[in-house]
């Protein structure tokens, strides 16, 4: 099982958690309002996850440079939107796509839905992160770690000892406490479990099994998981035990990640083949990789930059500090084996 342990020896992103909306877009959209080969030289259509947001200077500042109004096309979780783009090589829905992570990078690549492109500004970082094999599909713009996160000011004000480890949240005594994500429609999800298969390996399933038996509860996405059922989010639900991310404590007061359950997860950005404004979709990627907006990813998306040299909150290192071990696999080994690991969640969630 090529399963790799990283030893990390810099930043750590941790993930696409929109726990802060303050100061940022929401410009919704549906994909149907967005046709086809629709668009033009002064716009530049992006699809991208729903908790994908950015300062609105940020977006003014992008028209400012390049002349072209930027039009921002949610479409739910990672593992949805790779879906899409995938199913509509070609033919796409906008010019942009931001969001595909590692665990779902294959899929698109594999099914000819984007343009190679290489930007001049991935040499300061971004390049790093390429997909092994690719010919520059996806150009990496932030990264970070998938770990379950603890309430820990739930368990103080009821006297329970929080758990610290990951293999303890099978124990009795954290019986109903868990909110878990399904594999196959989240990114997070898919996160948590590929961290279970390599930690456990052969016996993941039945860690997974022992956590079904113990009362995990389990949800569509990330934003139902943490800010409905997560005791800490933002609607304050009843389990203080959820799939998160290792900075999710640096927006969260009161809650820690357990660092020996990360998955390393990286974010990408991809000009789509058949796209209405190919030179637009560049000059985007070449944005999110500017000082500008790499700056602003910890505070407006909770995630690590991937260019060196960008400044963190000084916070994050008290409230979300680097998991010294990671989880980490190719998104060609994920993509061979998605199925087979998908079915056997399936085979222990339905018992």
């Amino acid at each position: 099982m090529a399963i790799f342990g990283n030893r990390s020896g810099g930043i750590r992103r941790p993930g696409r958690t929109m726990i802060v909306a303050s100061l940022a877009i929401s410009l919704v959209a549906t994909l149907s309002a967005c046709g086809s080969g629709e668009g033009s030289a002064n716009e530049v259509t992006l699809l991208t996850h729903d908790s994908f947001q950015l300062p609105q200077e940020i977006v003014d500042q992008f028209q400012t440079e390049t002349g072209m109004k930027l039009k921002i096309v949610h479409s739910g979780d990672a593992g949805a939107l790779s879906a899409t783009i995938s199913l509509t090589p070609g033919s796409p829905k906008g010019d942009a796509v931001f969001g595909i992570d590692n665990t779902f990078a294959a899929r698109p690549i594999e099914a000819k839905a984007l343009l190679p492109y290489v930007s001049p500004a991935a040499a300061n970082g971004a390049a790093e992160f390429n997909v092994e094999g690719s010919a520059g599909e996806l150009t990496a713009v932030d990264r970070g770690d998938v770990c379950i996160n603890i309430d820990d000011a739930w368990f103080d004000t009821r006297d329970i000892e929080a758990p610290t480890q990951f293999d303890q949240l099978t124990e009795p005594k954290y019986r109903d406490l868990t909110v878990l994500m399904d594999p196959s429609t989240s990114s997070p999800g898919m996160g948590f479990l590929l961290a279970t298969l390599g930690r456990f390996r052969n016996h993941a399933p039945d860690y997974w099994r022992g956590m079904v038996s113990n009362g995990a509860k389990i949800v569509s996405g990330w934003e139902v998981a943490y800010n409905q059922e997560f005791s800490a989010g933002a609607g304050h639900g009843k389990r203080p035990i959820v799939v998160s991310y290792a900075s999710s404590p640096a927006a969260t007061p009161g809650t820690s990640a357990l660092l020996d359950s990360c998955f390393a997860q990286v974010e990408y950005i991809g000009v789509l083949r058949g796209a209405a404004n190919t030179e637009g979709a560049k000059k985007l990627v070449d944005f999110m990789l500017s000082s500008t907006v790499q700056a602003a990813l910890p505070t407006s998306m909770y995630v690590y930059p991937v260019q060196k040299g960008t400044p963190l909150p000084a916070s994050w290192r008290q409230r979300a500090p680097i998991p010294a071990w990671t989880v980490t696999m190719t998104p060609a080994y994920i993509s061979a084996h998605r199925e087979e690991w998908l079915n056997e969640w399936r085979a222990v969630v339905k018992g």
